[in-house]
């Protein structure tokens, strides 16, 4: 992708409003029936990587539901995703609501398995980031939102989902670079992710006895309405050009990581781990 001028949304953002938008309908992607009459479940499901998710499951067989924070503009984005999954020939289920509720996390697992008869794949995914300058800048309410949001929504939604998951089900969680290495504008955010890793491995430890597989996708940047509704609009325009890549991944380039763990064909070895696409950046370890 070319390098974003600078810009700014409300969040939590939309993808039309995006300058450039990203690259997140898998056009050209080819399925092979790897997730076939399996159901999956993906929370920020509407839009980024969400969206490339939902239409690489369904390509690959899958039906689906989206969890997505409702964006109060007739939910364009959460719609308009439906509408690509569904033209693969898949069921589509939009829940929209805020899973930094515990009752809405139990509520909604409860609708996706009644409305898509079970589960099979959980994509713990969505997630808030705001930047600050300081410790002295972070409130106490940033703080725990950012941790509701993008940790305690995975344990809730997983705990809730594990009584339907059966033998040979995949969960799949959202981490970050930001989490293996830190990232000094994103303190909250950047802890939220590390401890989202570790969740990863110390649930995957728990659960392969039972025959599921946990595993994380800890990507580099990734233009989502996430950047331009939560980043300073001057710092846009370089959004990742720190990347020895030099650019921001689309999340189509993403989403086959997600296929990768969620089918037990190519990743039945798999568990505990934290799968890094960052543009070529190394880390440590």
């Amino acid at each position: 992708m070319t390098q974003p001028p600078p810009q700014e949304q409300t969040y939590p953002g939309s993808t039309g409003a995006m300058d450039p938008e990203p690259n997140d309908e898998m056009r050209g992607y080819a399925g092979r029936d790897l997730l076939a009459g399996r159901k999956a479940l993906i929370t920020g499901g509407d839009s980024g990587i969400g969206r490339a998710v939902a239409i690489a499951f369904a390509e690959e067989g899958a039906d689906v539901a989206l969890s997505y924070l409702s964006e109060s503009r007739e939910d364009g984005d959460a719609t308009h995703t439906q509408s690509l999954v569904e033209a693969k020939g898949r069921r589509c289920v939009r829940v929209p609501g805020d899973i930094a509720d515990r009752d809405h996390c139990r509520r909604m697992v409860e609708r996706v398995v009644d409305e898509l008869g079970g589960l099979d794949i959980v994509v713990n995914n969505a997630a808030v980031q705001t930047p600050v300058g300081g410790p002295e800048e972070l409130s106490d309410e940033q703080w725990d939102r950012t941790f509701a949001t993008n940790v305690s929504s995975f344990f809730w939604v997983t705990k809730d989902a594990l009584p339907h998951l059966p033998d040979g089900a995949a969960i799949i969680n959202t981490g970050s670079v930001n989490g293996l290495r830190g990232n000094k504008s994103l303190l909250d955010y950047s802890a939220a992710k590390g401890a989202v890793h570790a969740l990863t491995m110390s649930l995957a430890q728990q659960l392969l006895p039972r025959g599921i597989r946990v595993n994380c996708v800890a990507p580099g940047p990734v233009w989502t309405p996430l950047i331009p509704a939560t980043m300073p609009e001057e710092k846009v325009d370089s959004f990742g050009a720190q990347a020895p890549i030099g650019r921001a991944a689309s999340p189509d380039e993403i989403a086959p990581s997600y296929v990768f763990f969620a089918a037990n064909q190519l990743s039945s070895y798999y568990s505990g781990e934290v799968l890094a696409p960052t543009g070529g950046e190394t880390l440590p370890g």
